[in-house]
C-alpha cells in the first residue's frame, strides 16, 4: 500500500500543542492507521472537528479526487451540505461514544449509493473520544438486483392476479388442467355450467368431470397422442361437441383448447362456451319463420276459399232459391206433397252445402264476433254434420250426451263452431293411431249451476297426450303431428276464442286408458242491454198490387240474375236485369225514370260492383243511396274494405225470399 498520502497531513496552526498533529496525539497515528487500512470495504477516520484525517485506497479512490484535495479537508466540503445533515444525529451518537450501525440509499455529490455503514467512536484512553471510525459497504449493485427482482415479483403478481380476476370474470368456462389431465382451476362461469364448485372440480379427472362418456375413449386417446407427438385434432382450433353436467345432463358447448405449459410443466387451458342461449335463439329464429311461413299459407287459404265461396255460392244459390220456388209452388198444386218434400230435401241440402262454405270462409278469417243469443246445442251439432262423413269414412263411433235443459248464452256461433270443429278433428286425428281398435269419440255438454256456465266434454279413447308435453299443446305452433298434417294453431286459437268469451278451454288430465278429452267451459251471459233474442221474423207477406216499383238486378250469372228477378217479382215488384256494372251504366244513363233500388253483384268481368257504385255517386247520386250488394265474398279483403267504405246493404249468398225483402224494404221506404 502507498502510506505517503496517509503522512502527508497538513501541520496544524501555529501554537498548537507540543507533538500533536491535526489534533491528534503521535501515539494515536500508528493505531488509527492499521485500523483503517485493516478494515474491508470503504474505510475512513474523521476527527472530531470533522476533517477527514484517514482514508484507505478503496475511500480514496471511491472519491475519485487526488489525495492531497482529500486528506484534511472538512466532510461538508467532500460531500455537501445536505449529506452531512443527514447524518448529524448519527455523528453525534457517535461522538457521544455510541457505535451506530446503518443502511439506506446515501445522496451526496458523488451520486446515489445504497451503503451499509458502520460508525466506531475512537477514544484514546486519554482525552475521550477523538474522532470516529466510517466503513461502508456499498450494496448499490445488490439493491438494484433486489429491487429489479422484487418489481418482477410484483408485475408477476399483478399479472397473476390480472389473469385471475379475468379467468373468475370471464362469462365463459375456463378449466384449467395439468399433463395428467387433473383439473387445476375452475372459474364461477364453469361451476354455472356444470354444478360443480371449484373445490370440489380441483384435482378431478376432467374426463370423468365434464365428458361424456361415449366420448371419454376418445378423450384420453387425444391426449396421449398429443403428449406424445404433438398432433391433436382439437388444439388451438374451435369445436363444438357435448358436455355432461353434475346431474346429467347434456348440453352443447363450443370449446377452444390451448397448451399453456411453462418451465417444462403441461398445462392445458380449455375456454368452453355454453350453447344453449344460441341453440335456443336458432330455434326461437326457426320457429318463427315456421309460424310466418304458416301465417303466409293460411293467407293463401283464405284468399283461395275466398273465390271458392264466390264460385260456389253462385250456383247454392240458384239450387236454393228454385227450391224454395219449387216448394212453395208445389204448395198449390192438389197432390203436390211428394213434389212439395223433394223440394223440401233439396232446399235443406243446399243449405247445409252453404253452412259448410261459410264455416270455411269463418276459419280461414279472422274477423270481429258477431254475438247473438246461440244455442250451444244447436252448434255441437252443426259440428258434427260439417265432420258426419270423415267421421264414418275413419271408423269413429260417435256418442252426444247433451243436456235438454241447455240454457241459450250471448257468443258468436261461428266462432263457437270453429272451437269445437278443431277439437273434433284433433280427437279424430288422433284415433287414426289406434289401429282397428274400436275408435270412440264422445262429446257430452251440459248445464253447471255452481259456475252458471255450460260444459262441453270432447273425450276420445286415443292414445292420449304425453305428459312431457302437456303444457305445451296449447302454446302457438307447437305440434307433434307431420309438417303436413298440422299447423300447430288450433288448440292456442281455440283457447283465445273461448278466453275471448269468458270461458276457458282445458285439459282433463287423463284416467289410465282414457284416451284424451278436453273441456270447454262457457259462462250465460246476457247481451249488454240485458235483453233476451227476440224472435225471428215471419215470412215475408206480398206486397200490395198498386206498388209496382222497378228494381234493377245487375248479376254477370243469368240462372242467378233471373232467380233473384223471379223473387223479387214475386214480391209485387218489376224488374229489370243487366249482365254487368257497364251494361247496367247504360241502362240507366237511358232511362227517363229513376229504378226504385239496385241489387248488384260485387264481382263481374265487365265492370264489378264498386265501379257501377262510384259511377252512380257521380251521375245519380240518390240511387247511390238505394244500391243493395248481393255476394258470396264478403270476407275477400277487397270486398270488405269496399262495403266498409261505402256502408251499403249486403245480402250474402247463398240467401233466401226473407233476405231480399229485408234489403229492399229498406232501400225502397221513403
Amino acid at each position: 500500500m502507498n502510506e505517503r498520502p496517509i503522512h502527508s497531513f497538513k501541520e496544524l496552526p501555529a501554537g498548537g500543542a507540543s507533538g500533536v498533529r491535526d489534533g491528534m496525539h503521535p501515539s494515536d497515528y500508528g493505531v488509527v492507521m492499521s485500523i483503517t487500512r485493516g478494515m474491508p470495504g470503504t474505510a475512513c477516520y474523521i476527527g472530531k472537528d470533522m476533517r477527514l484525517l484517514f482514508g484507505n485506497d478503496a475511500f480514496l479512490n471511491a472519491l475519485g479526487l487526488p489525495h492531497d484535495e482529500i486528506l484534511g479537508r472538512p466532510t461538508v466540503e467532500l460531500f455537501g451540505e445536505d449529506a452531512v445533515a443527514s447524518m448529524q444525529d448519527v455523528i453525534a451518537r457517535v461522538l457521544a461514544g455510541e457505535s451506530v450501525h446503518v443502511e439506506g440509499w446515501s445522496h451526496s455529490r458523488y451520486g446515489d449509493h445504497y451503503v451499509r455503514q458502520s460508525f466506531t467512536p475512537f477514544d484514546n484512553g486519554r482525552d475521550g473520544v477523538i474522532g470516529y471510525f466510517l466503513l461502508a459497504i456499498d450494496l448499490t449493485a445488490q439493491k438494484r438486483r433486489e429491487e429489479e427482482l422484487e418489481t418482477q415479483h410484483r408485475l408477476r403478481r399483478e399479472n397473476e392476479a390480472l389473469s385471475a380476476a379475468i379467468v373468475r370474470t370471464s362469462l365463459d368456462s375456463i378449466i384449467i388442467i395439468d399433463g395428467d389431465g387433473l383439473v387445476v382451476d375452475f372459474n364461477p362461469a364453469a361451476e354455472h355450467l356444470f354444478g360443480f364448485t371449484r373445490e370440489q372440480a380441483i384435482g378431478r379427472d376432467v374426463g370423468s368431470l365434464i365428458i361424456p362418456a361415449q366420448h371419454r375413449d376418445a378423450h384420453y386417446e387425444g391426449m396421449k397422442r398429443y403428449l406424445s407427438t404433438g398432433n391433436s385434432r382439437v388444439i388451438g382450433k374451435r369445436v363444438e361437441l357435448e358436455a355432461v353436467t353434475r346431474d346429467g345432463r347434456v348440453v352443447p358447448v363450443e370449446l377452444s383448447i390451448a397448451d399453456v405449459s411453462t418451465e417444462g410443466k403441461r398445462f392445458f387451458t380449455a375456454h368452453i362456451r355454453d350453447l344453449q342461449p344460441a341453440k335456443a335463439s336458432q330455434f326461437e329464429i326457426e320457429r318463427q319463420r315456421d309460424a310466418l311461413y304458416q301465417k303466409e299459407k293460411l293467407a293463401a287459404l283464405g284468399s283461395l276459399l275466398s273465390g271458392v265461396a264466390h264460385e260456389l255460392n253462385n250456383p247454392l244459390s240458384i239450387v236454393l232459391g228454385q227450391a224454395m220456388m219449387l216448394r212453395e209452388k208445389a204448395k198449390l198444386i192438389t197432390g203436390g206433397d211428394d213434389l212439395y218434400d223433394r223440394a223440401q230435401k233439396i232446399e235443406m241440402a243446399a243449405n247445409r252445402c252453404a253452412r259448410i262454405v261459410r264455416t270455411f270462409l269463418a276459419m280461414a278469417r279472422q274477423r270481429k264476433a258477431e254475438r247473438s243469443y246461440v244455442s250451444v246445442a244447436k252448434v255441437i251439432g252443426d259440428a258434427l254434420e260439417l265432420l258426419t262423413y270423415s267421421l264414418r269414412t275413419g271408423g269413429v263411433s260417435v256418442t252426444t250426451e247433451i243436456a235438454p235443459d241447455l240454457p241459450e248464452t250471448h257468443a258468436d256461433a261461428d266462432l263457437l263452431h270453429q272451437v269445437l270443429v278443431n277439437l273434433i278433428v284433433n280427437a279424430q286425428q288422433a284415433l287414426e293411431s289406434t289401429g282397428d281398435d274400436a275408435r270412440r269419440l264422445l262429446v257430452r255438454a251440459w248445464f253447471e249451476a255452481a259456475t252458471n256456465s255450460i260444459v262441453i266434454d270432447v273425450a276420445d279413447n286415443g292414445p292420449g297426450i304425453p305428459a312431457s308435453i302437456r303444457n305445451r299443446i296449447f302454446d302457438p305452433f307447437f305440434t307433434t303431428k307431420p309438417q303436413d298434417h298440422g299447423t300447430g294453431i288450433g288448440l292456442a286459437v281455440s283457447r283465445g276464442l273461448v278466453e275471448a268469451h269468458g270461458g276457458t278451454l282445458e285439459l282433463l288430465v287423463p284416467q289410465p286408458a282414457r284416451g284424451a278429452a278436453f273441456v270447454v267451459r262457457l259462462p250465460v251471459t246476457l247481451s249488454e242491454d240485458g235483453e233476451t233474442a227476440s224472435a225471428a221474423p215471419g215470412p215475408t207477406a206480398r206486397l200490395p198490387e198498386e206498388r209496382l216499383a222497378e228494381i234493377l238486378v245487375v248479376d254477370d250469372e243469368p240462372e242467378l240474375a233471373e232467380l233473384i228477378a223471379d223473387i223479387i217479382s214475386g214480391m209485387g215488384y218489376r224488374t229489370s236485369i243487366a249482365q254487368s256494372g257497364h251494361a247496367a251504366q247504360r241502362l240507366l244513363a237511358g232511362k227517363d225514370s229513376d229504378v226504385a233500388a239496385i241489387l248488384c253483384d260485387i264481382r263481374m268481368p265487365d265492370g264489378d260492383g264498386p265501379g257501377l257504385y262510384d259511377w252512380l255517386a257521380t251521375h245519380r247520386p240518390t240511387l247511390s243511396r238505394r244500391i243493395a250488394f248481393v255476394t258470396g265474398d264478403t270476407l275477400g279483403p277487397s270486398a270488405g274494405r269496399f262495403l266498409a267504405r261505402s256502408g251499403c246493404p249486403v245480402i250474402e249468398k247463398p240467401f233466401t225470399p226473407d233476405d231480399i225483402a229485408a234489403v229492399l224494404r229498406t232501400l225502397t221506404a221513403p
